[in-house]
């Protein structure tokens, strides 16, 4: 306590009764106020509002401090309290923010409003103050100004609109424009008919078809216009059915042909007018058909004259488009022996006419529309046929969908054919046999001339010294006219043998016949004629017997044994081998000689014929020729395996083993 006896320090009780009134009076102070004033939260949420708010709100204290400022602003999405509310805590306690806003009363009253916010941050809590005054006057003046606004606006947006219809006026005038154009330059008459079945439009060329006269009121309402339609045509009741009677609210398109007196066909063609999902008319499109229904008409003859000329001829008569056939007519089904509908149906010409061939005829000059062919046919059965055609292509003149048709007319020329080919054999072998002939006859006089020299040559010694020479001296000459001698005998055995095969004269006489003894003394045989050459004989039987001919066998197999001692320039040995094998005899003899070409190796057979690579060794190219002919006798087969300068096996296969 001081000295005048006052106390230095207020007791804490004091201090908190100091509190509570100046609470009291800042209470009656706010509440008692004219202006609205409120504090808000962070998420503009009310935490305190006095009277003049609820007064101005027509909210009750409680109901408002369950709302937030959203709930009455109008304006509030607009003001962006997040972005409000981070400008008042950046500027700091103190600091005021201001601005205009439309608020809704509970009445559903609105007014303008001016809002004073002041952050404040008291014992940790971040709230504001607001003050909130109404400017009543001011909405008026806001209300003129968005009208004003929107007159404005509007105004701008009808020209533009109007700018807008003017284009598409102008651009609907340009499409109708070309639209008449269009209806006035097509070769169909067009007619439109309105919902209630007026004639609303047509072209030119519908006056034009049907002539009509200028003084006629087009019209269904009209009957002058629907007597005048029906003196027009042979059927008036058609026209009324499919034209005049036709509801334009009829959703189905129609198309017919109708006949006019005067020999003229139109055809016409109707559709429903949609706008939208609503038939508002019809339109008839109708063009003139007269030279086409004539052209069918005359088709129509036409296919009937060719249909009876083609069902009663023998000639066989196709119409082929592409692949596939058009027509036959009966002659095709005998010659083919197919069906017409196996032939009509999915059928493909390639596998009925194998080929074709051109003939050029002598009377045939470029101007022709049409060739010769000979054409050869595969029937179902397999059997090959040949036809003469007279071949077309028709072009116009007949409906193939625009596409052109071949057709061919032709007779069977098969037995023809055959006679022709046999001629052509006969030519053939007559030219061999001619060739034949000139190479035996050259042949022969090469052949014989060398051992008749021998023999002439030695006889003239023998003539001239034969007084004079020792026996000695003589003997080696007679040796020389004894080889010439044989050497000529063996060539006319071949001619013989040849003779008698080509002519068939050789008597096929098969009989047991031991084959290893008979073998073995064949190699004797032709051992002694031939010491040079060893013959080696070997049989995978120690004896064998089988039904052969042994007069055809021994020539056989002499011939095989002598060609490979004569074409063994080296003296080689000489295998040759008899075994059995699928119940047949098989003779093989090899050599090591001068070998056969793979070239020529086919030919040998072939009578007269002779290798290239012999040089000069002796022979009339028969033996072969015989051996392919008695081993045929046989029904066996002979085969040849050669290699130039290596040596030549061939193998012989004989039947009928016992």
């Amino acid at each position: 306590m001081n000295c005048e006896g006052y106390p230095l320090i207020q007791s804490k009780s004091q201090l908190a009764m100091q509190s509570e009134a100046e609470l009291e009076f800042a209470y009656f102070l706010i509440n008692h106020s004219v202006e609205a004033a409120f504090c808000l939260g962070a998420n503009a949420q009310f935490i305190y509002v006095n009277n003049a708010t609820c007064f101005m709100s027509e909210y009750s204290r409680e109901e408002l401090l369950s709302m937030t400022l959203s709930d009455i602003d109008l304006d509030f999405a607009l003001h962006n309290w997040s972005e409000k509310w981070q400008t008042l805590v950046t500027s700091g306690t103190g600091n005021l923010l201001t601005f205009k806003s439309r608020y809704r009363t509970k009445g559903q009253r609105i007014f303008l409003a001016e809002v004073s916010l002041t952050y404040i941050e008291h014992q940790g809590r971040k709230f504001c103050c607001a003050f909130i005054r109404e400017k009543g006057n001011e909405v008026v003046e806001m209300s003129v100004q968005k009208w004003t606004d929107e007159l404005r606006d509007t105004k701008v947006h009808l020209q533009q609109e109007v700018s807008t219809l003017k284009a598409k006026e102008a651009e609907l005038e340009t499409s109708l424009s070309l639209l008449r154009s269009t209806l006035e330059s097509t070769a169909n008459g067009i007619i439109a008919v309105s919902f209630e079945g007026d004639i609303l439009s047509v072209n030119q060329k519908f006056l034009d078809m049907w002539q009509i006269p200028e003084s006629l009121i087009l019209s269904k309402k009209c009957p002058r216009c629907k007597t005048f339609f029906e003196t027009q045509l042979k059927e008036p009741e058609a026209f009324s059915r499919l034209l005049w009677e036709v509801s334009s609210e009829s959703d189905f398109e129609s198309y017919d042909i109708l006949e006019l007196k005067d020999g003229r066909f139109f055809a016409h063609y109707s559709k429903p007018q949609w706008l939208g999902e609503k038939i508002i008319g019809r339109v008839w499109s109708i063009w003139d058909i007269t030279e086409s229904k004539q052209t069918e008409e005359a088709l129509r003859l036409n296919e009937t004259r060719f249909r009876t000329l083609a069902e009663t001829t023998d000639a066989s008569t196709f119409l082929i488009q592409g692949t596939r056939l058009c027509y036959i007519n009966p002659a095709v089904e005998l010659l083919t022996g197919y069906t017409r509908k196996e032939l009509l149906t999915s059928f493909d010409i390639r596998r009925l006419i194998k080929s074709k061939k051109r003939r050029l005829g002598s009377r045939q000059s470029e101007g022709t529309n049409f060739e010769y062919q000979e054409i050869s046919i595969l029937t179902k059965n397999g059997a090959e046929r040949w036809l003469a055609c007279a071949v077309t292509i028709l072009n116009d003149g007949l409906d193939f969908g625009g596409k052109p048709v071949e057709l061919i007319s032709g007779i069977d020329i098969t037995d023809y054919k055959h006679a022709e080919s046999e001629l052509i054999q006969a030519l053939k072998q007559a030219k061999q046999l001619s060739e034949l002939k000139a190479r035996f006859l050259s042949m022969v006089c090469h052949q014989f001339r060398t051992p008749l020299n021998i023999v002439s040559f030695s006889n003239s010694l023998l003539k001239r010294h034969i007084d004079e020479w020792t026996e000695e001296k003589i003997l080696p000459l007679l040796d020389h006219i004894q080889a010439g001698v044989e050497q000529i005998s063996h060539l006319l055995d071949d001619i013989l043998l040849f003779a008698k095969a080509e002519s068939a004269k050789i008597n096929f006489e098969p009989k047991p016949l031991e084959l290893v003894q008979f073998c073995d003394g064949l190699v004797a045989q032709m051992q002694m004629s031939s010491r040079h050459n060893q013959i080696n004989f070997v049989s995978e039987a120690q004896s064998l017997t089988a039904c052969i001919d042994k007069k055809l066998l021994e020539p056989i197999l002499k011939n095989l044994l002598e060609n490979a001692i004569k074409y063994s320039l080296n003296r080689s040995a000489i295998d040759f081998t008899l075994s059995i094998e699928n119940e047949k005899v098989i003779f093989q003899v090899k050599d090591s000689g001068i070998g056969i070409p793979v070239e020529e190796q086919q030919r040998i057979f072939e009578p007269f014929y002779r290798g290239t690579n012999i040089d000069h060794v002796p022979g009339t190219g028969l033996g072969l020729s015989i051996i392919k002919t008695l081993v045929d006798l046989h029904g066996g087969q002979v085969s040849v395996e050669s290699e130039v300068g290596v040596g030549t096996t061939f193998t012989v296969m004989l039947p009928s083993v016992t």
